[in-house]
């Protein structure tokens, strides 16, 4: 936001300059002040009587009183604040790689078993009127659970995953669009996109409602007809963010089928550089998190981003009140001190 969209009538601001002005004023009437003429003669006697008061004094009423004035200008220009609102409604589809490379035991107990266990919790701890979906995918892509608010229905989508096969993330980013936006995703241009594996939400009622995607993988596109970073387009377009985690170590190993009945110990890196411009793309946020620790940091981080909407509010009365406050004290201590008011 812009200096001058701070406020709802930046022109009000010009009258700051009354401050320094008003200080300059001050400042020449207290050098042209007349010098008070003794009359008194036994000034030993004078000390006595007169109660000795900081000459610095005579000063803070009228710079409260400036400070004031300042807040009340700054008042009139009406100021802007942007504050996090929660939101009432809103649908987030978790997309869960579960490719063989989940099984890798980099991420305690396993990576699987660490995304399940951190999807439980996140989705517990989201609003009771967001609608949650669930996205599975290997070398296929499963619907697990459409957009919906029953939580339980969703929790025990969570625990039927199941670790096996390839990785086809660009078709699980699309059908994740198509669960938030379908009847948008059916009018794009060129979309080749692979039928949609169970029931989307009604666009009718979903198709202005906030969505967001959160990815969690952790490995390289191997499987599907979409490249990750064309849905990621398609996304940006009909405006759904794609938040995405790498899950795991650079040093993880699973156990690979190898293609003639057995199976091999294998190197199963992420894909940050996919993942990160997925992410990117879409106006959202890339994260790694190479340990359950750090994925339950992911999950609470995405909440308080998802949960939440960036809304200008007028924050008028702060200023107002500050200088009002001012106003006060500077009187205050102006009776208090010099038996006047400043």
């Amino acid at each position: 936001m812009s200096f001058a969209e701070r406020f709802g009538d930046v022109r009000f601001l010009w009258l700051l300059l009354l401050v320094p002005a008003g200080l300059a004023a001050y400042v020449l009437l207290q050098q042209r002040r007349p010098k008070d003429v003794v009359r008194f003669t036994n000034l030993d006697l004078l000390e006595s009587v007169v109660e000795r008061s900081p000459r610095w004094r005579r000063h803070v009423p009228a710079a409260v009183f400036l400070l004031a004035m300042t807040a009340l200008l700054v008042g009139l220009a009406r100021p802007q604040a942007t504050v996090s609102v929660p939101r009432e409604e809103a649908t987030i589809v978790l997309i869960i790689d579960v490719s063989g490379s989940m099984k890798a035991d980099d991420v305690r107990p396993d990576r699987i078993r660490a995304a399940q266990e951190s999807a439980r919790t996140f989705v517990k701890a989201l609003p009771p009127k967001f609608r949650v979906g669930l996205i599975a995918f290997s070398s296929t892509v499963r619907v697990l659970a459409a957009p919906t608010q029953d939580r339980e229905q969703v929790g025990v989508a969570i625990d039927s995953l199941v670790a096996n096969g390839g990785t086809a993330m660009g078709d699980a980013l699309i059908n994740g669009v198509g669960q938030v936006r379908p009847e948008a995703l059916a009018a794009a241009e060129g979309v080749d996109a692979p039928p949609l594996d169970g029931g989307a939400i009604n666009p009718d009622t979903a198709a202005r409602i906030p969505a967001s995607i959160l990815l969690i993988s952790d490995g390289a596109n191997t499987a599907g007809q979409i490249q990750p970073l064309d849905a990621a387009d398609i996304a940006n377009q009909l405006g759904v963010p794609i938040y995405t985690v790498a899950l795991g170590t650079a040093t993880g190993q699973a156990l690979i089928p190898d293609g003639r009945g057995g199976s091999r110990l294998q190197t199963v890196a992420p894909d940050p550089e996919t993942l990160r411009a997925v992410a990117e793309r879409t106006g959202a946020q890339f994260y790694d998190a190479p340990s359950a620790d750090e994925l339950r940091k992911v999950y609470e981080d995405i909440g308080s981003k998802i949960g939440f909407r960036k809304e200008r509010k007028d924050a008028t009365h702060w200023p107002l009140g500050v200088g009002v406050a001012l106003l006060v004290v500077a009187a205050g201590l102006s009776l208090a001190w010099q038996q006047k008011l400043p």
